[in-house]
């Protein structure tokens, strides 16, 4: 079989917020492609911010190893571009282009695509042409093209649904108020413009002959950008919509409850195309599940957050019976200039949230407390899970040497924070380093 076309679809803040995981948001060309392909419905990042989750599916390494522990337009870098997927796939005679957005760099001319389609913004409205006129061009193949959108990351779209905004639901986590019904319609109107975009690409590769010999990679980077999703381990942050279609078995409109990271892209993209998987990658190919020769490729993933906008260190483990969380930074009440600005976010605040203190350790039951309502780190009985999954994430910090284990981590030379004890991101910076 020749290498196949490669094509990244990716959104901002998704989560699972889609039609094919059963949200009534209607986004039929995301549909189409779940009915086409494999669904993967624990589909989990290893890093709930914008830049660290997209620069692990991108190297198949952890955040604390590729050095994106914050955001790349605020100064952080990876260790080494030379790690980004298009660098080994080049080796094997892929070309590749970048087009919208892509949150890993400062400059994205740094990365190393053969080709970037630079046109000023990063929204549907634009990048869906821009994708369509290079499809059209027959592009030299093998192919792997990043198809970026702005969508679904705040500022929201205004509600284009009367029924959304009177009728519709706040996600779970939540109180059900007028201001938060409106939130939750605003963000359903960004979702069908990034289902547009979706099926825009869709079509221009079934317009241009490329679908069969096309594996196509739609995911998001994180959670919503509401509290207690976006910037937290929880699966509210972490969970993400992670549909592939195309050669290597990926067909059929199945679904798998299969444990899975964004870090094993990295590996199945590689082994897909006949590139060499570096020995320092983390993640694991899919293809072995996909061709039914396992029913898993992992008893667990993990994940963190160091730094988003402010910092706030914590590290978790999830199997698919259990999650613990460890918080490492002085600060236990909630971290506000990490959540985006919104009148979901204000409710909060005003109610007293920004004093909330949270617990230093969380342990969930996933079975019986789906929610992660209910910390069991304290209850007796479940102190041998807690005690076996706190050990097997300290030894996941000591094998990857995790800058978290030798104290506070510093700030990057040049790169800008907030104080954590504030509001908004939006709020001045903390003096810059370096």
């Amino acid at each position: 079989m020749p290498p196949p076309n490669i094509v990244y679809l990716h959104s901002h803040d998704t989560g699972r917020y889609v039609q094919p995981y059963g949200h009534q948001i209607p986004t039929p060309n995301i549909q189409r492609l779940a009915d086409q392909g494999l669904l993967f419905r624990q589909a989990f990042c290893a890093a709930p911010s914008c830049s660290g989750s997209r620069a692990c599916l991108l190297t198949g390494q952890w955040a604390h190893v590729n050095g994106m522990t914050g955001l790349a337009h605020r100064g952080w870098e990876l260790r080494d571009y030379g790690r980004h997927i298009v660098h080994p796939l080049r080796g094997v005679g892929y070309w590749s282009a970048l087009v919208g957005e892509q949150h890993v760099s400062a400059q994205p001319d740094v990365l190393g695509y053969d080709h970037v389609v630079d046109i000023g913004t990063t929204k549907v409205h634009a990048i869906a042409p821009a994708a369509l006129q290079l499809l059209r061009s027959r592009p030299p193949r093998p192919f792997f093209l990043s198809i970026g959108f702005f969508e679904t990351h705040r500022e929201f779209f205004e509600p284009s649904s009367v029924r959304d905004a009177l009728y519709g639901a706040p996600p779970a986590q939540l109180p059900d108020t007028a201001a938060t019904r409106a939130d939750m319609a605003a963000f359903k109107a960004s979702a069908r413009s990034l289902d547009q975009g979706v099926g825009a690409v869709l079509h221009g590769l079934d317009e241009a002959g490329l679908a069969d010999d096309t594996l196509v990679i739609l995911t998001t980077d994180h959670g919503l950008p509401f509290p207690g999703a976006k910037g937290t381990l929880s699966d509210r942050g972490l969970g993400v919509m992670l549909i592939i279609r195309g050669p290597g078995g990926f067909y059929g409109g199945h679904v798998t409850d299969a444990l899975t990271s964004h870090v094993d892209i990295y590996p199945t993209v590689l082994e897909l195309a006949g590139a060499e998987i570096p020995a320092d990658t983390h993640g694991r190919s899919l293809l072995p599940l996909v061709r039914k020769q396992t029913t898993a490729v992992r008893d667990e993933v993990f994940a963190e957050l160091t730094y988003h906008a402010a910092y706030d260190p914590q590290r978790a483990i999830r199997t698919d019976r259990h999650k613990l969380i460890r918080h490492f930074g002085d600060r236990l009440e909630p971290v506000l200039p990490n959540v985006d600005d919104s009148p979901s976010k204000s409710l909060l605040v005003e109610a007293g949230w920004g004093t909330e203190p949270r617990p230093r350790l969380e342990l969930y039951d996933l079975i019986m407390d789906p929610g992660e309502m209910r910390n069991l780190a304290d209850v007796p009985r479940f102190a041998r899970v807690r005690d076996q999954l706190d050990q097997r994430l300290h030894e996941w910090m000591v094998q990857t040497a995790d800058p978290l284990l030798d104290g506070p981590v510093p700030v990057p030379a040049g790169a800008l924070v907030n104080d954590p004890a504030g509001i908004s991101p939006t709020e001045p910076f903390l003096e810059a380093v370096g």
